[in-house]
Formats: C-alpha cells, structure tokens, sequence
C-alpha cells in the first residue's frame, strides 16, 4: 500500500506539472517541463534497493523503506532553435502525457481500493 500511495503522490506531482505547461502553451518563452520517477520508483523497489521492514525473520516485507528519497526530477526543455516565441510546448504531446498519467493514476487507485477490499475482507473473518 506504500508503493500505491507513493505512485498516487508522484503521478498528482505529474499531473501539476502537465497541467502547467497546457496552461502556459501561448506564453511567449515558455519552457516546457518533464517529470520523471519511474525509473527511481523502479530501482526503490528492486531487490537492490529493497531492505526488510519486517519485526521477525518469518514475516512478508511489507515496503522497501526507500520509498520516502523518491521524489522524481523535473527536466525543462529549452528552445534552442531560436525561432517564434521561445515557447516549447507542444498541447498535443501535452495531452497525449495527461491522457496517460491520467490512465496509470486511475490504475493505482483501482489497486489500492482492492487491496483496501481485500484487508476488510480478511478483517472482516472472510464474510
């Protein structure tokens, strides 16, 4: 459930991020910004990366506790053509990435709330 939660708090950080660059698409001189995570996510939760959070040697881990240093890097891109306005965002391109964060949020939170159903399935003695 950390992981969810953790994926739902960099994707909102995305969202912003491409909310932003749709909202300045006609400001002259713009620079269109990225954000990316997957790949710090991915190396978080590798075996690597991943140490026991558990109280006995016979207990599941629970989390990788490198969750918490995975925050993502914002990269802004430049226009370097020096034609136009200076201004480097392209709304299709910005679309298509709100389109797609906004799939892969909606899948998080679908796997949240089963594992959430799950856990008062179990709580609940299997009824």
């Amino acid at each position: 459930m950390q992981l969810l939660h953790k994926v739902l708090d960099l994707r909102t950080k995305n969202q912003e991020i491409i909310s932003s660059n749709i909202a300045n698409a006609e400001t002259p001189g713009y620079a269109a910004q990225s954000f990316t995570f997957e790949e710090a996510l991915r190396g978080a939760v590798t075996d690597t990366g991943m140490r026991s959070v558990t109280t006995h040697a016979g207990h599941i881990p629970v989390a990788p506790d490198s969750l918490e240093h995975v925050h993502g890097t914002v990269t802004i891109s430049r226009d370097t053509t020096g034609i136009g306005d200076n201004n480097t965002i392209s709304v299709d391109q910005e679309m298509v990435k709100l389109s797609e964060n906004e799939i892969l949020y909606e899948t998080a939170v679908t796997m949240l709330n089963k594992k959430i159903a799950l856990l008062k399935y179990a709580a609940n003695g299997g009824a």
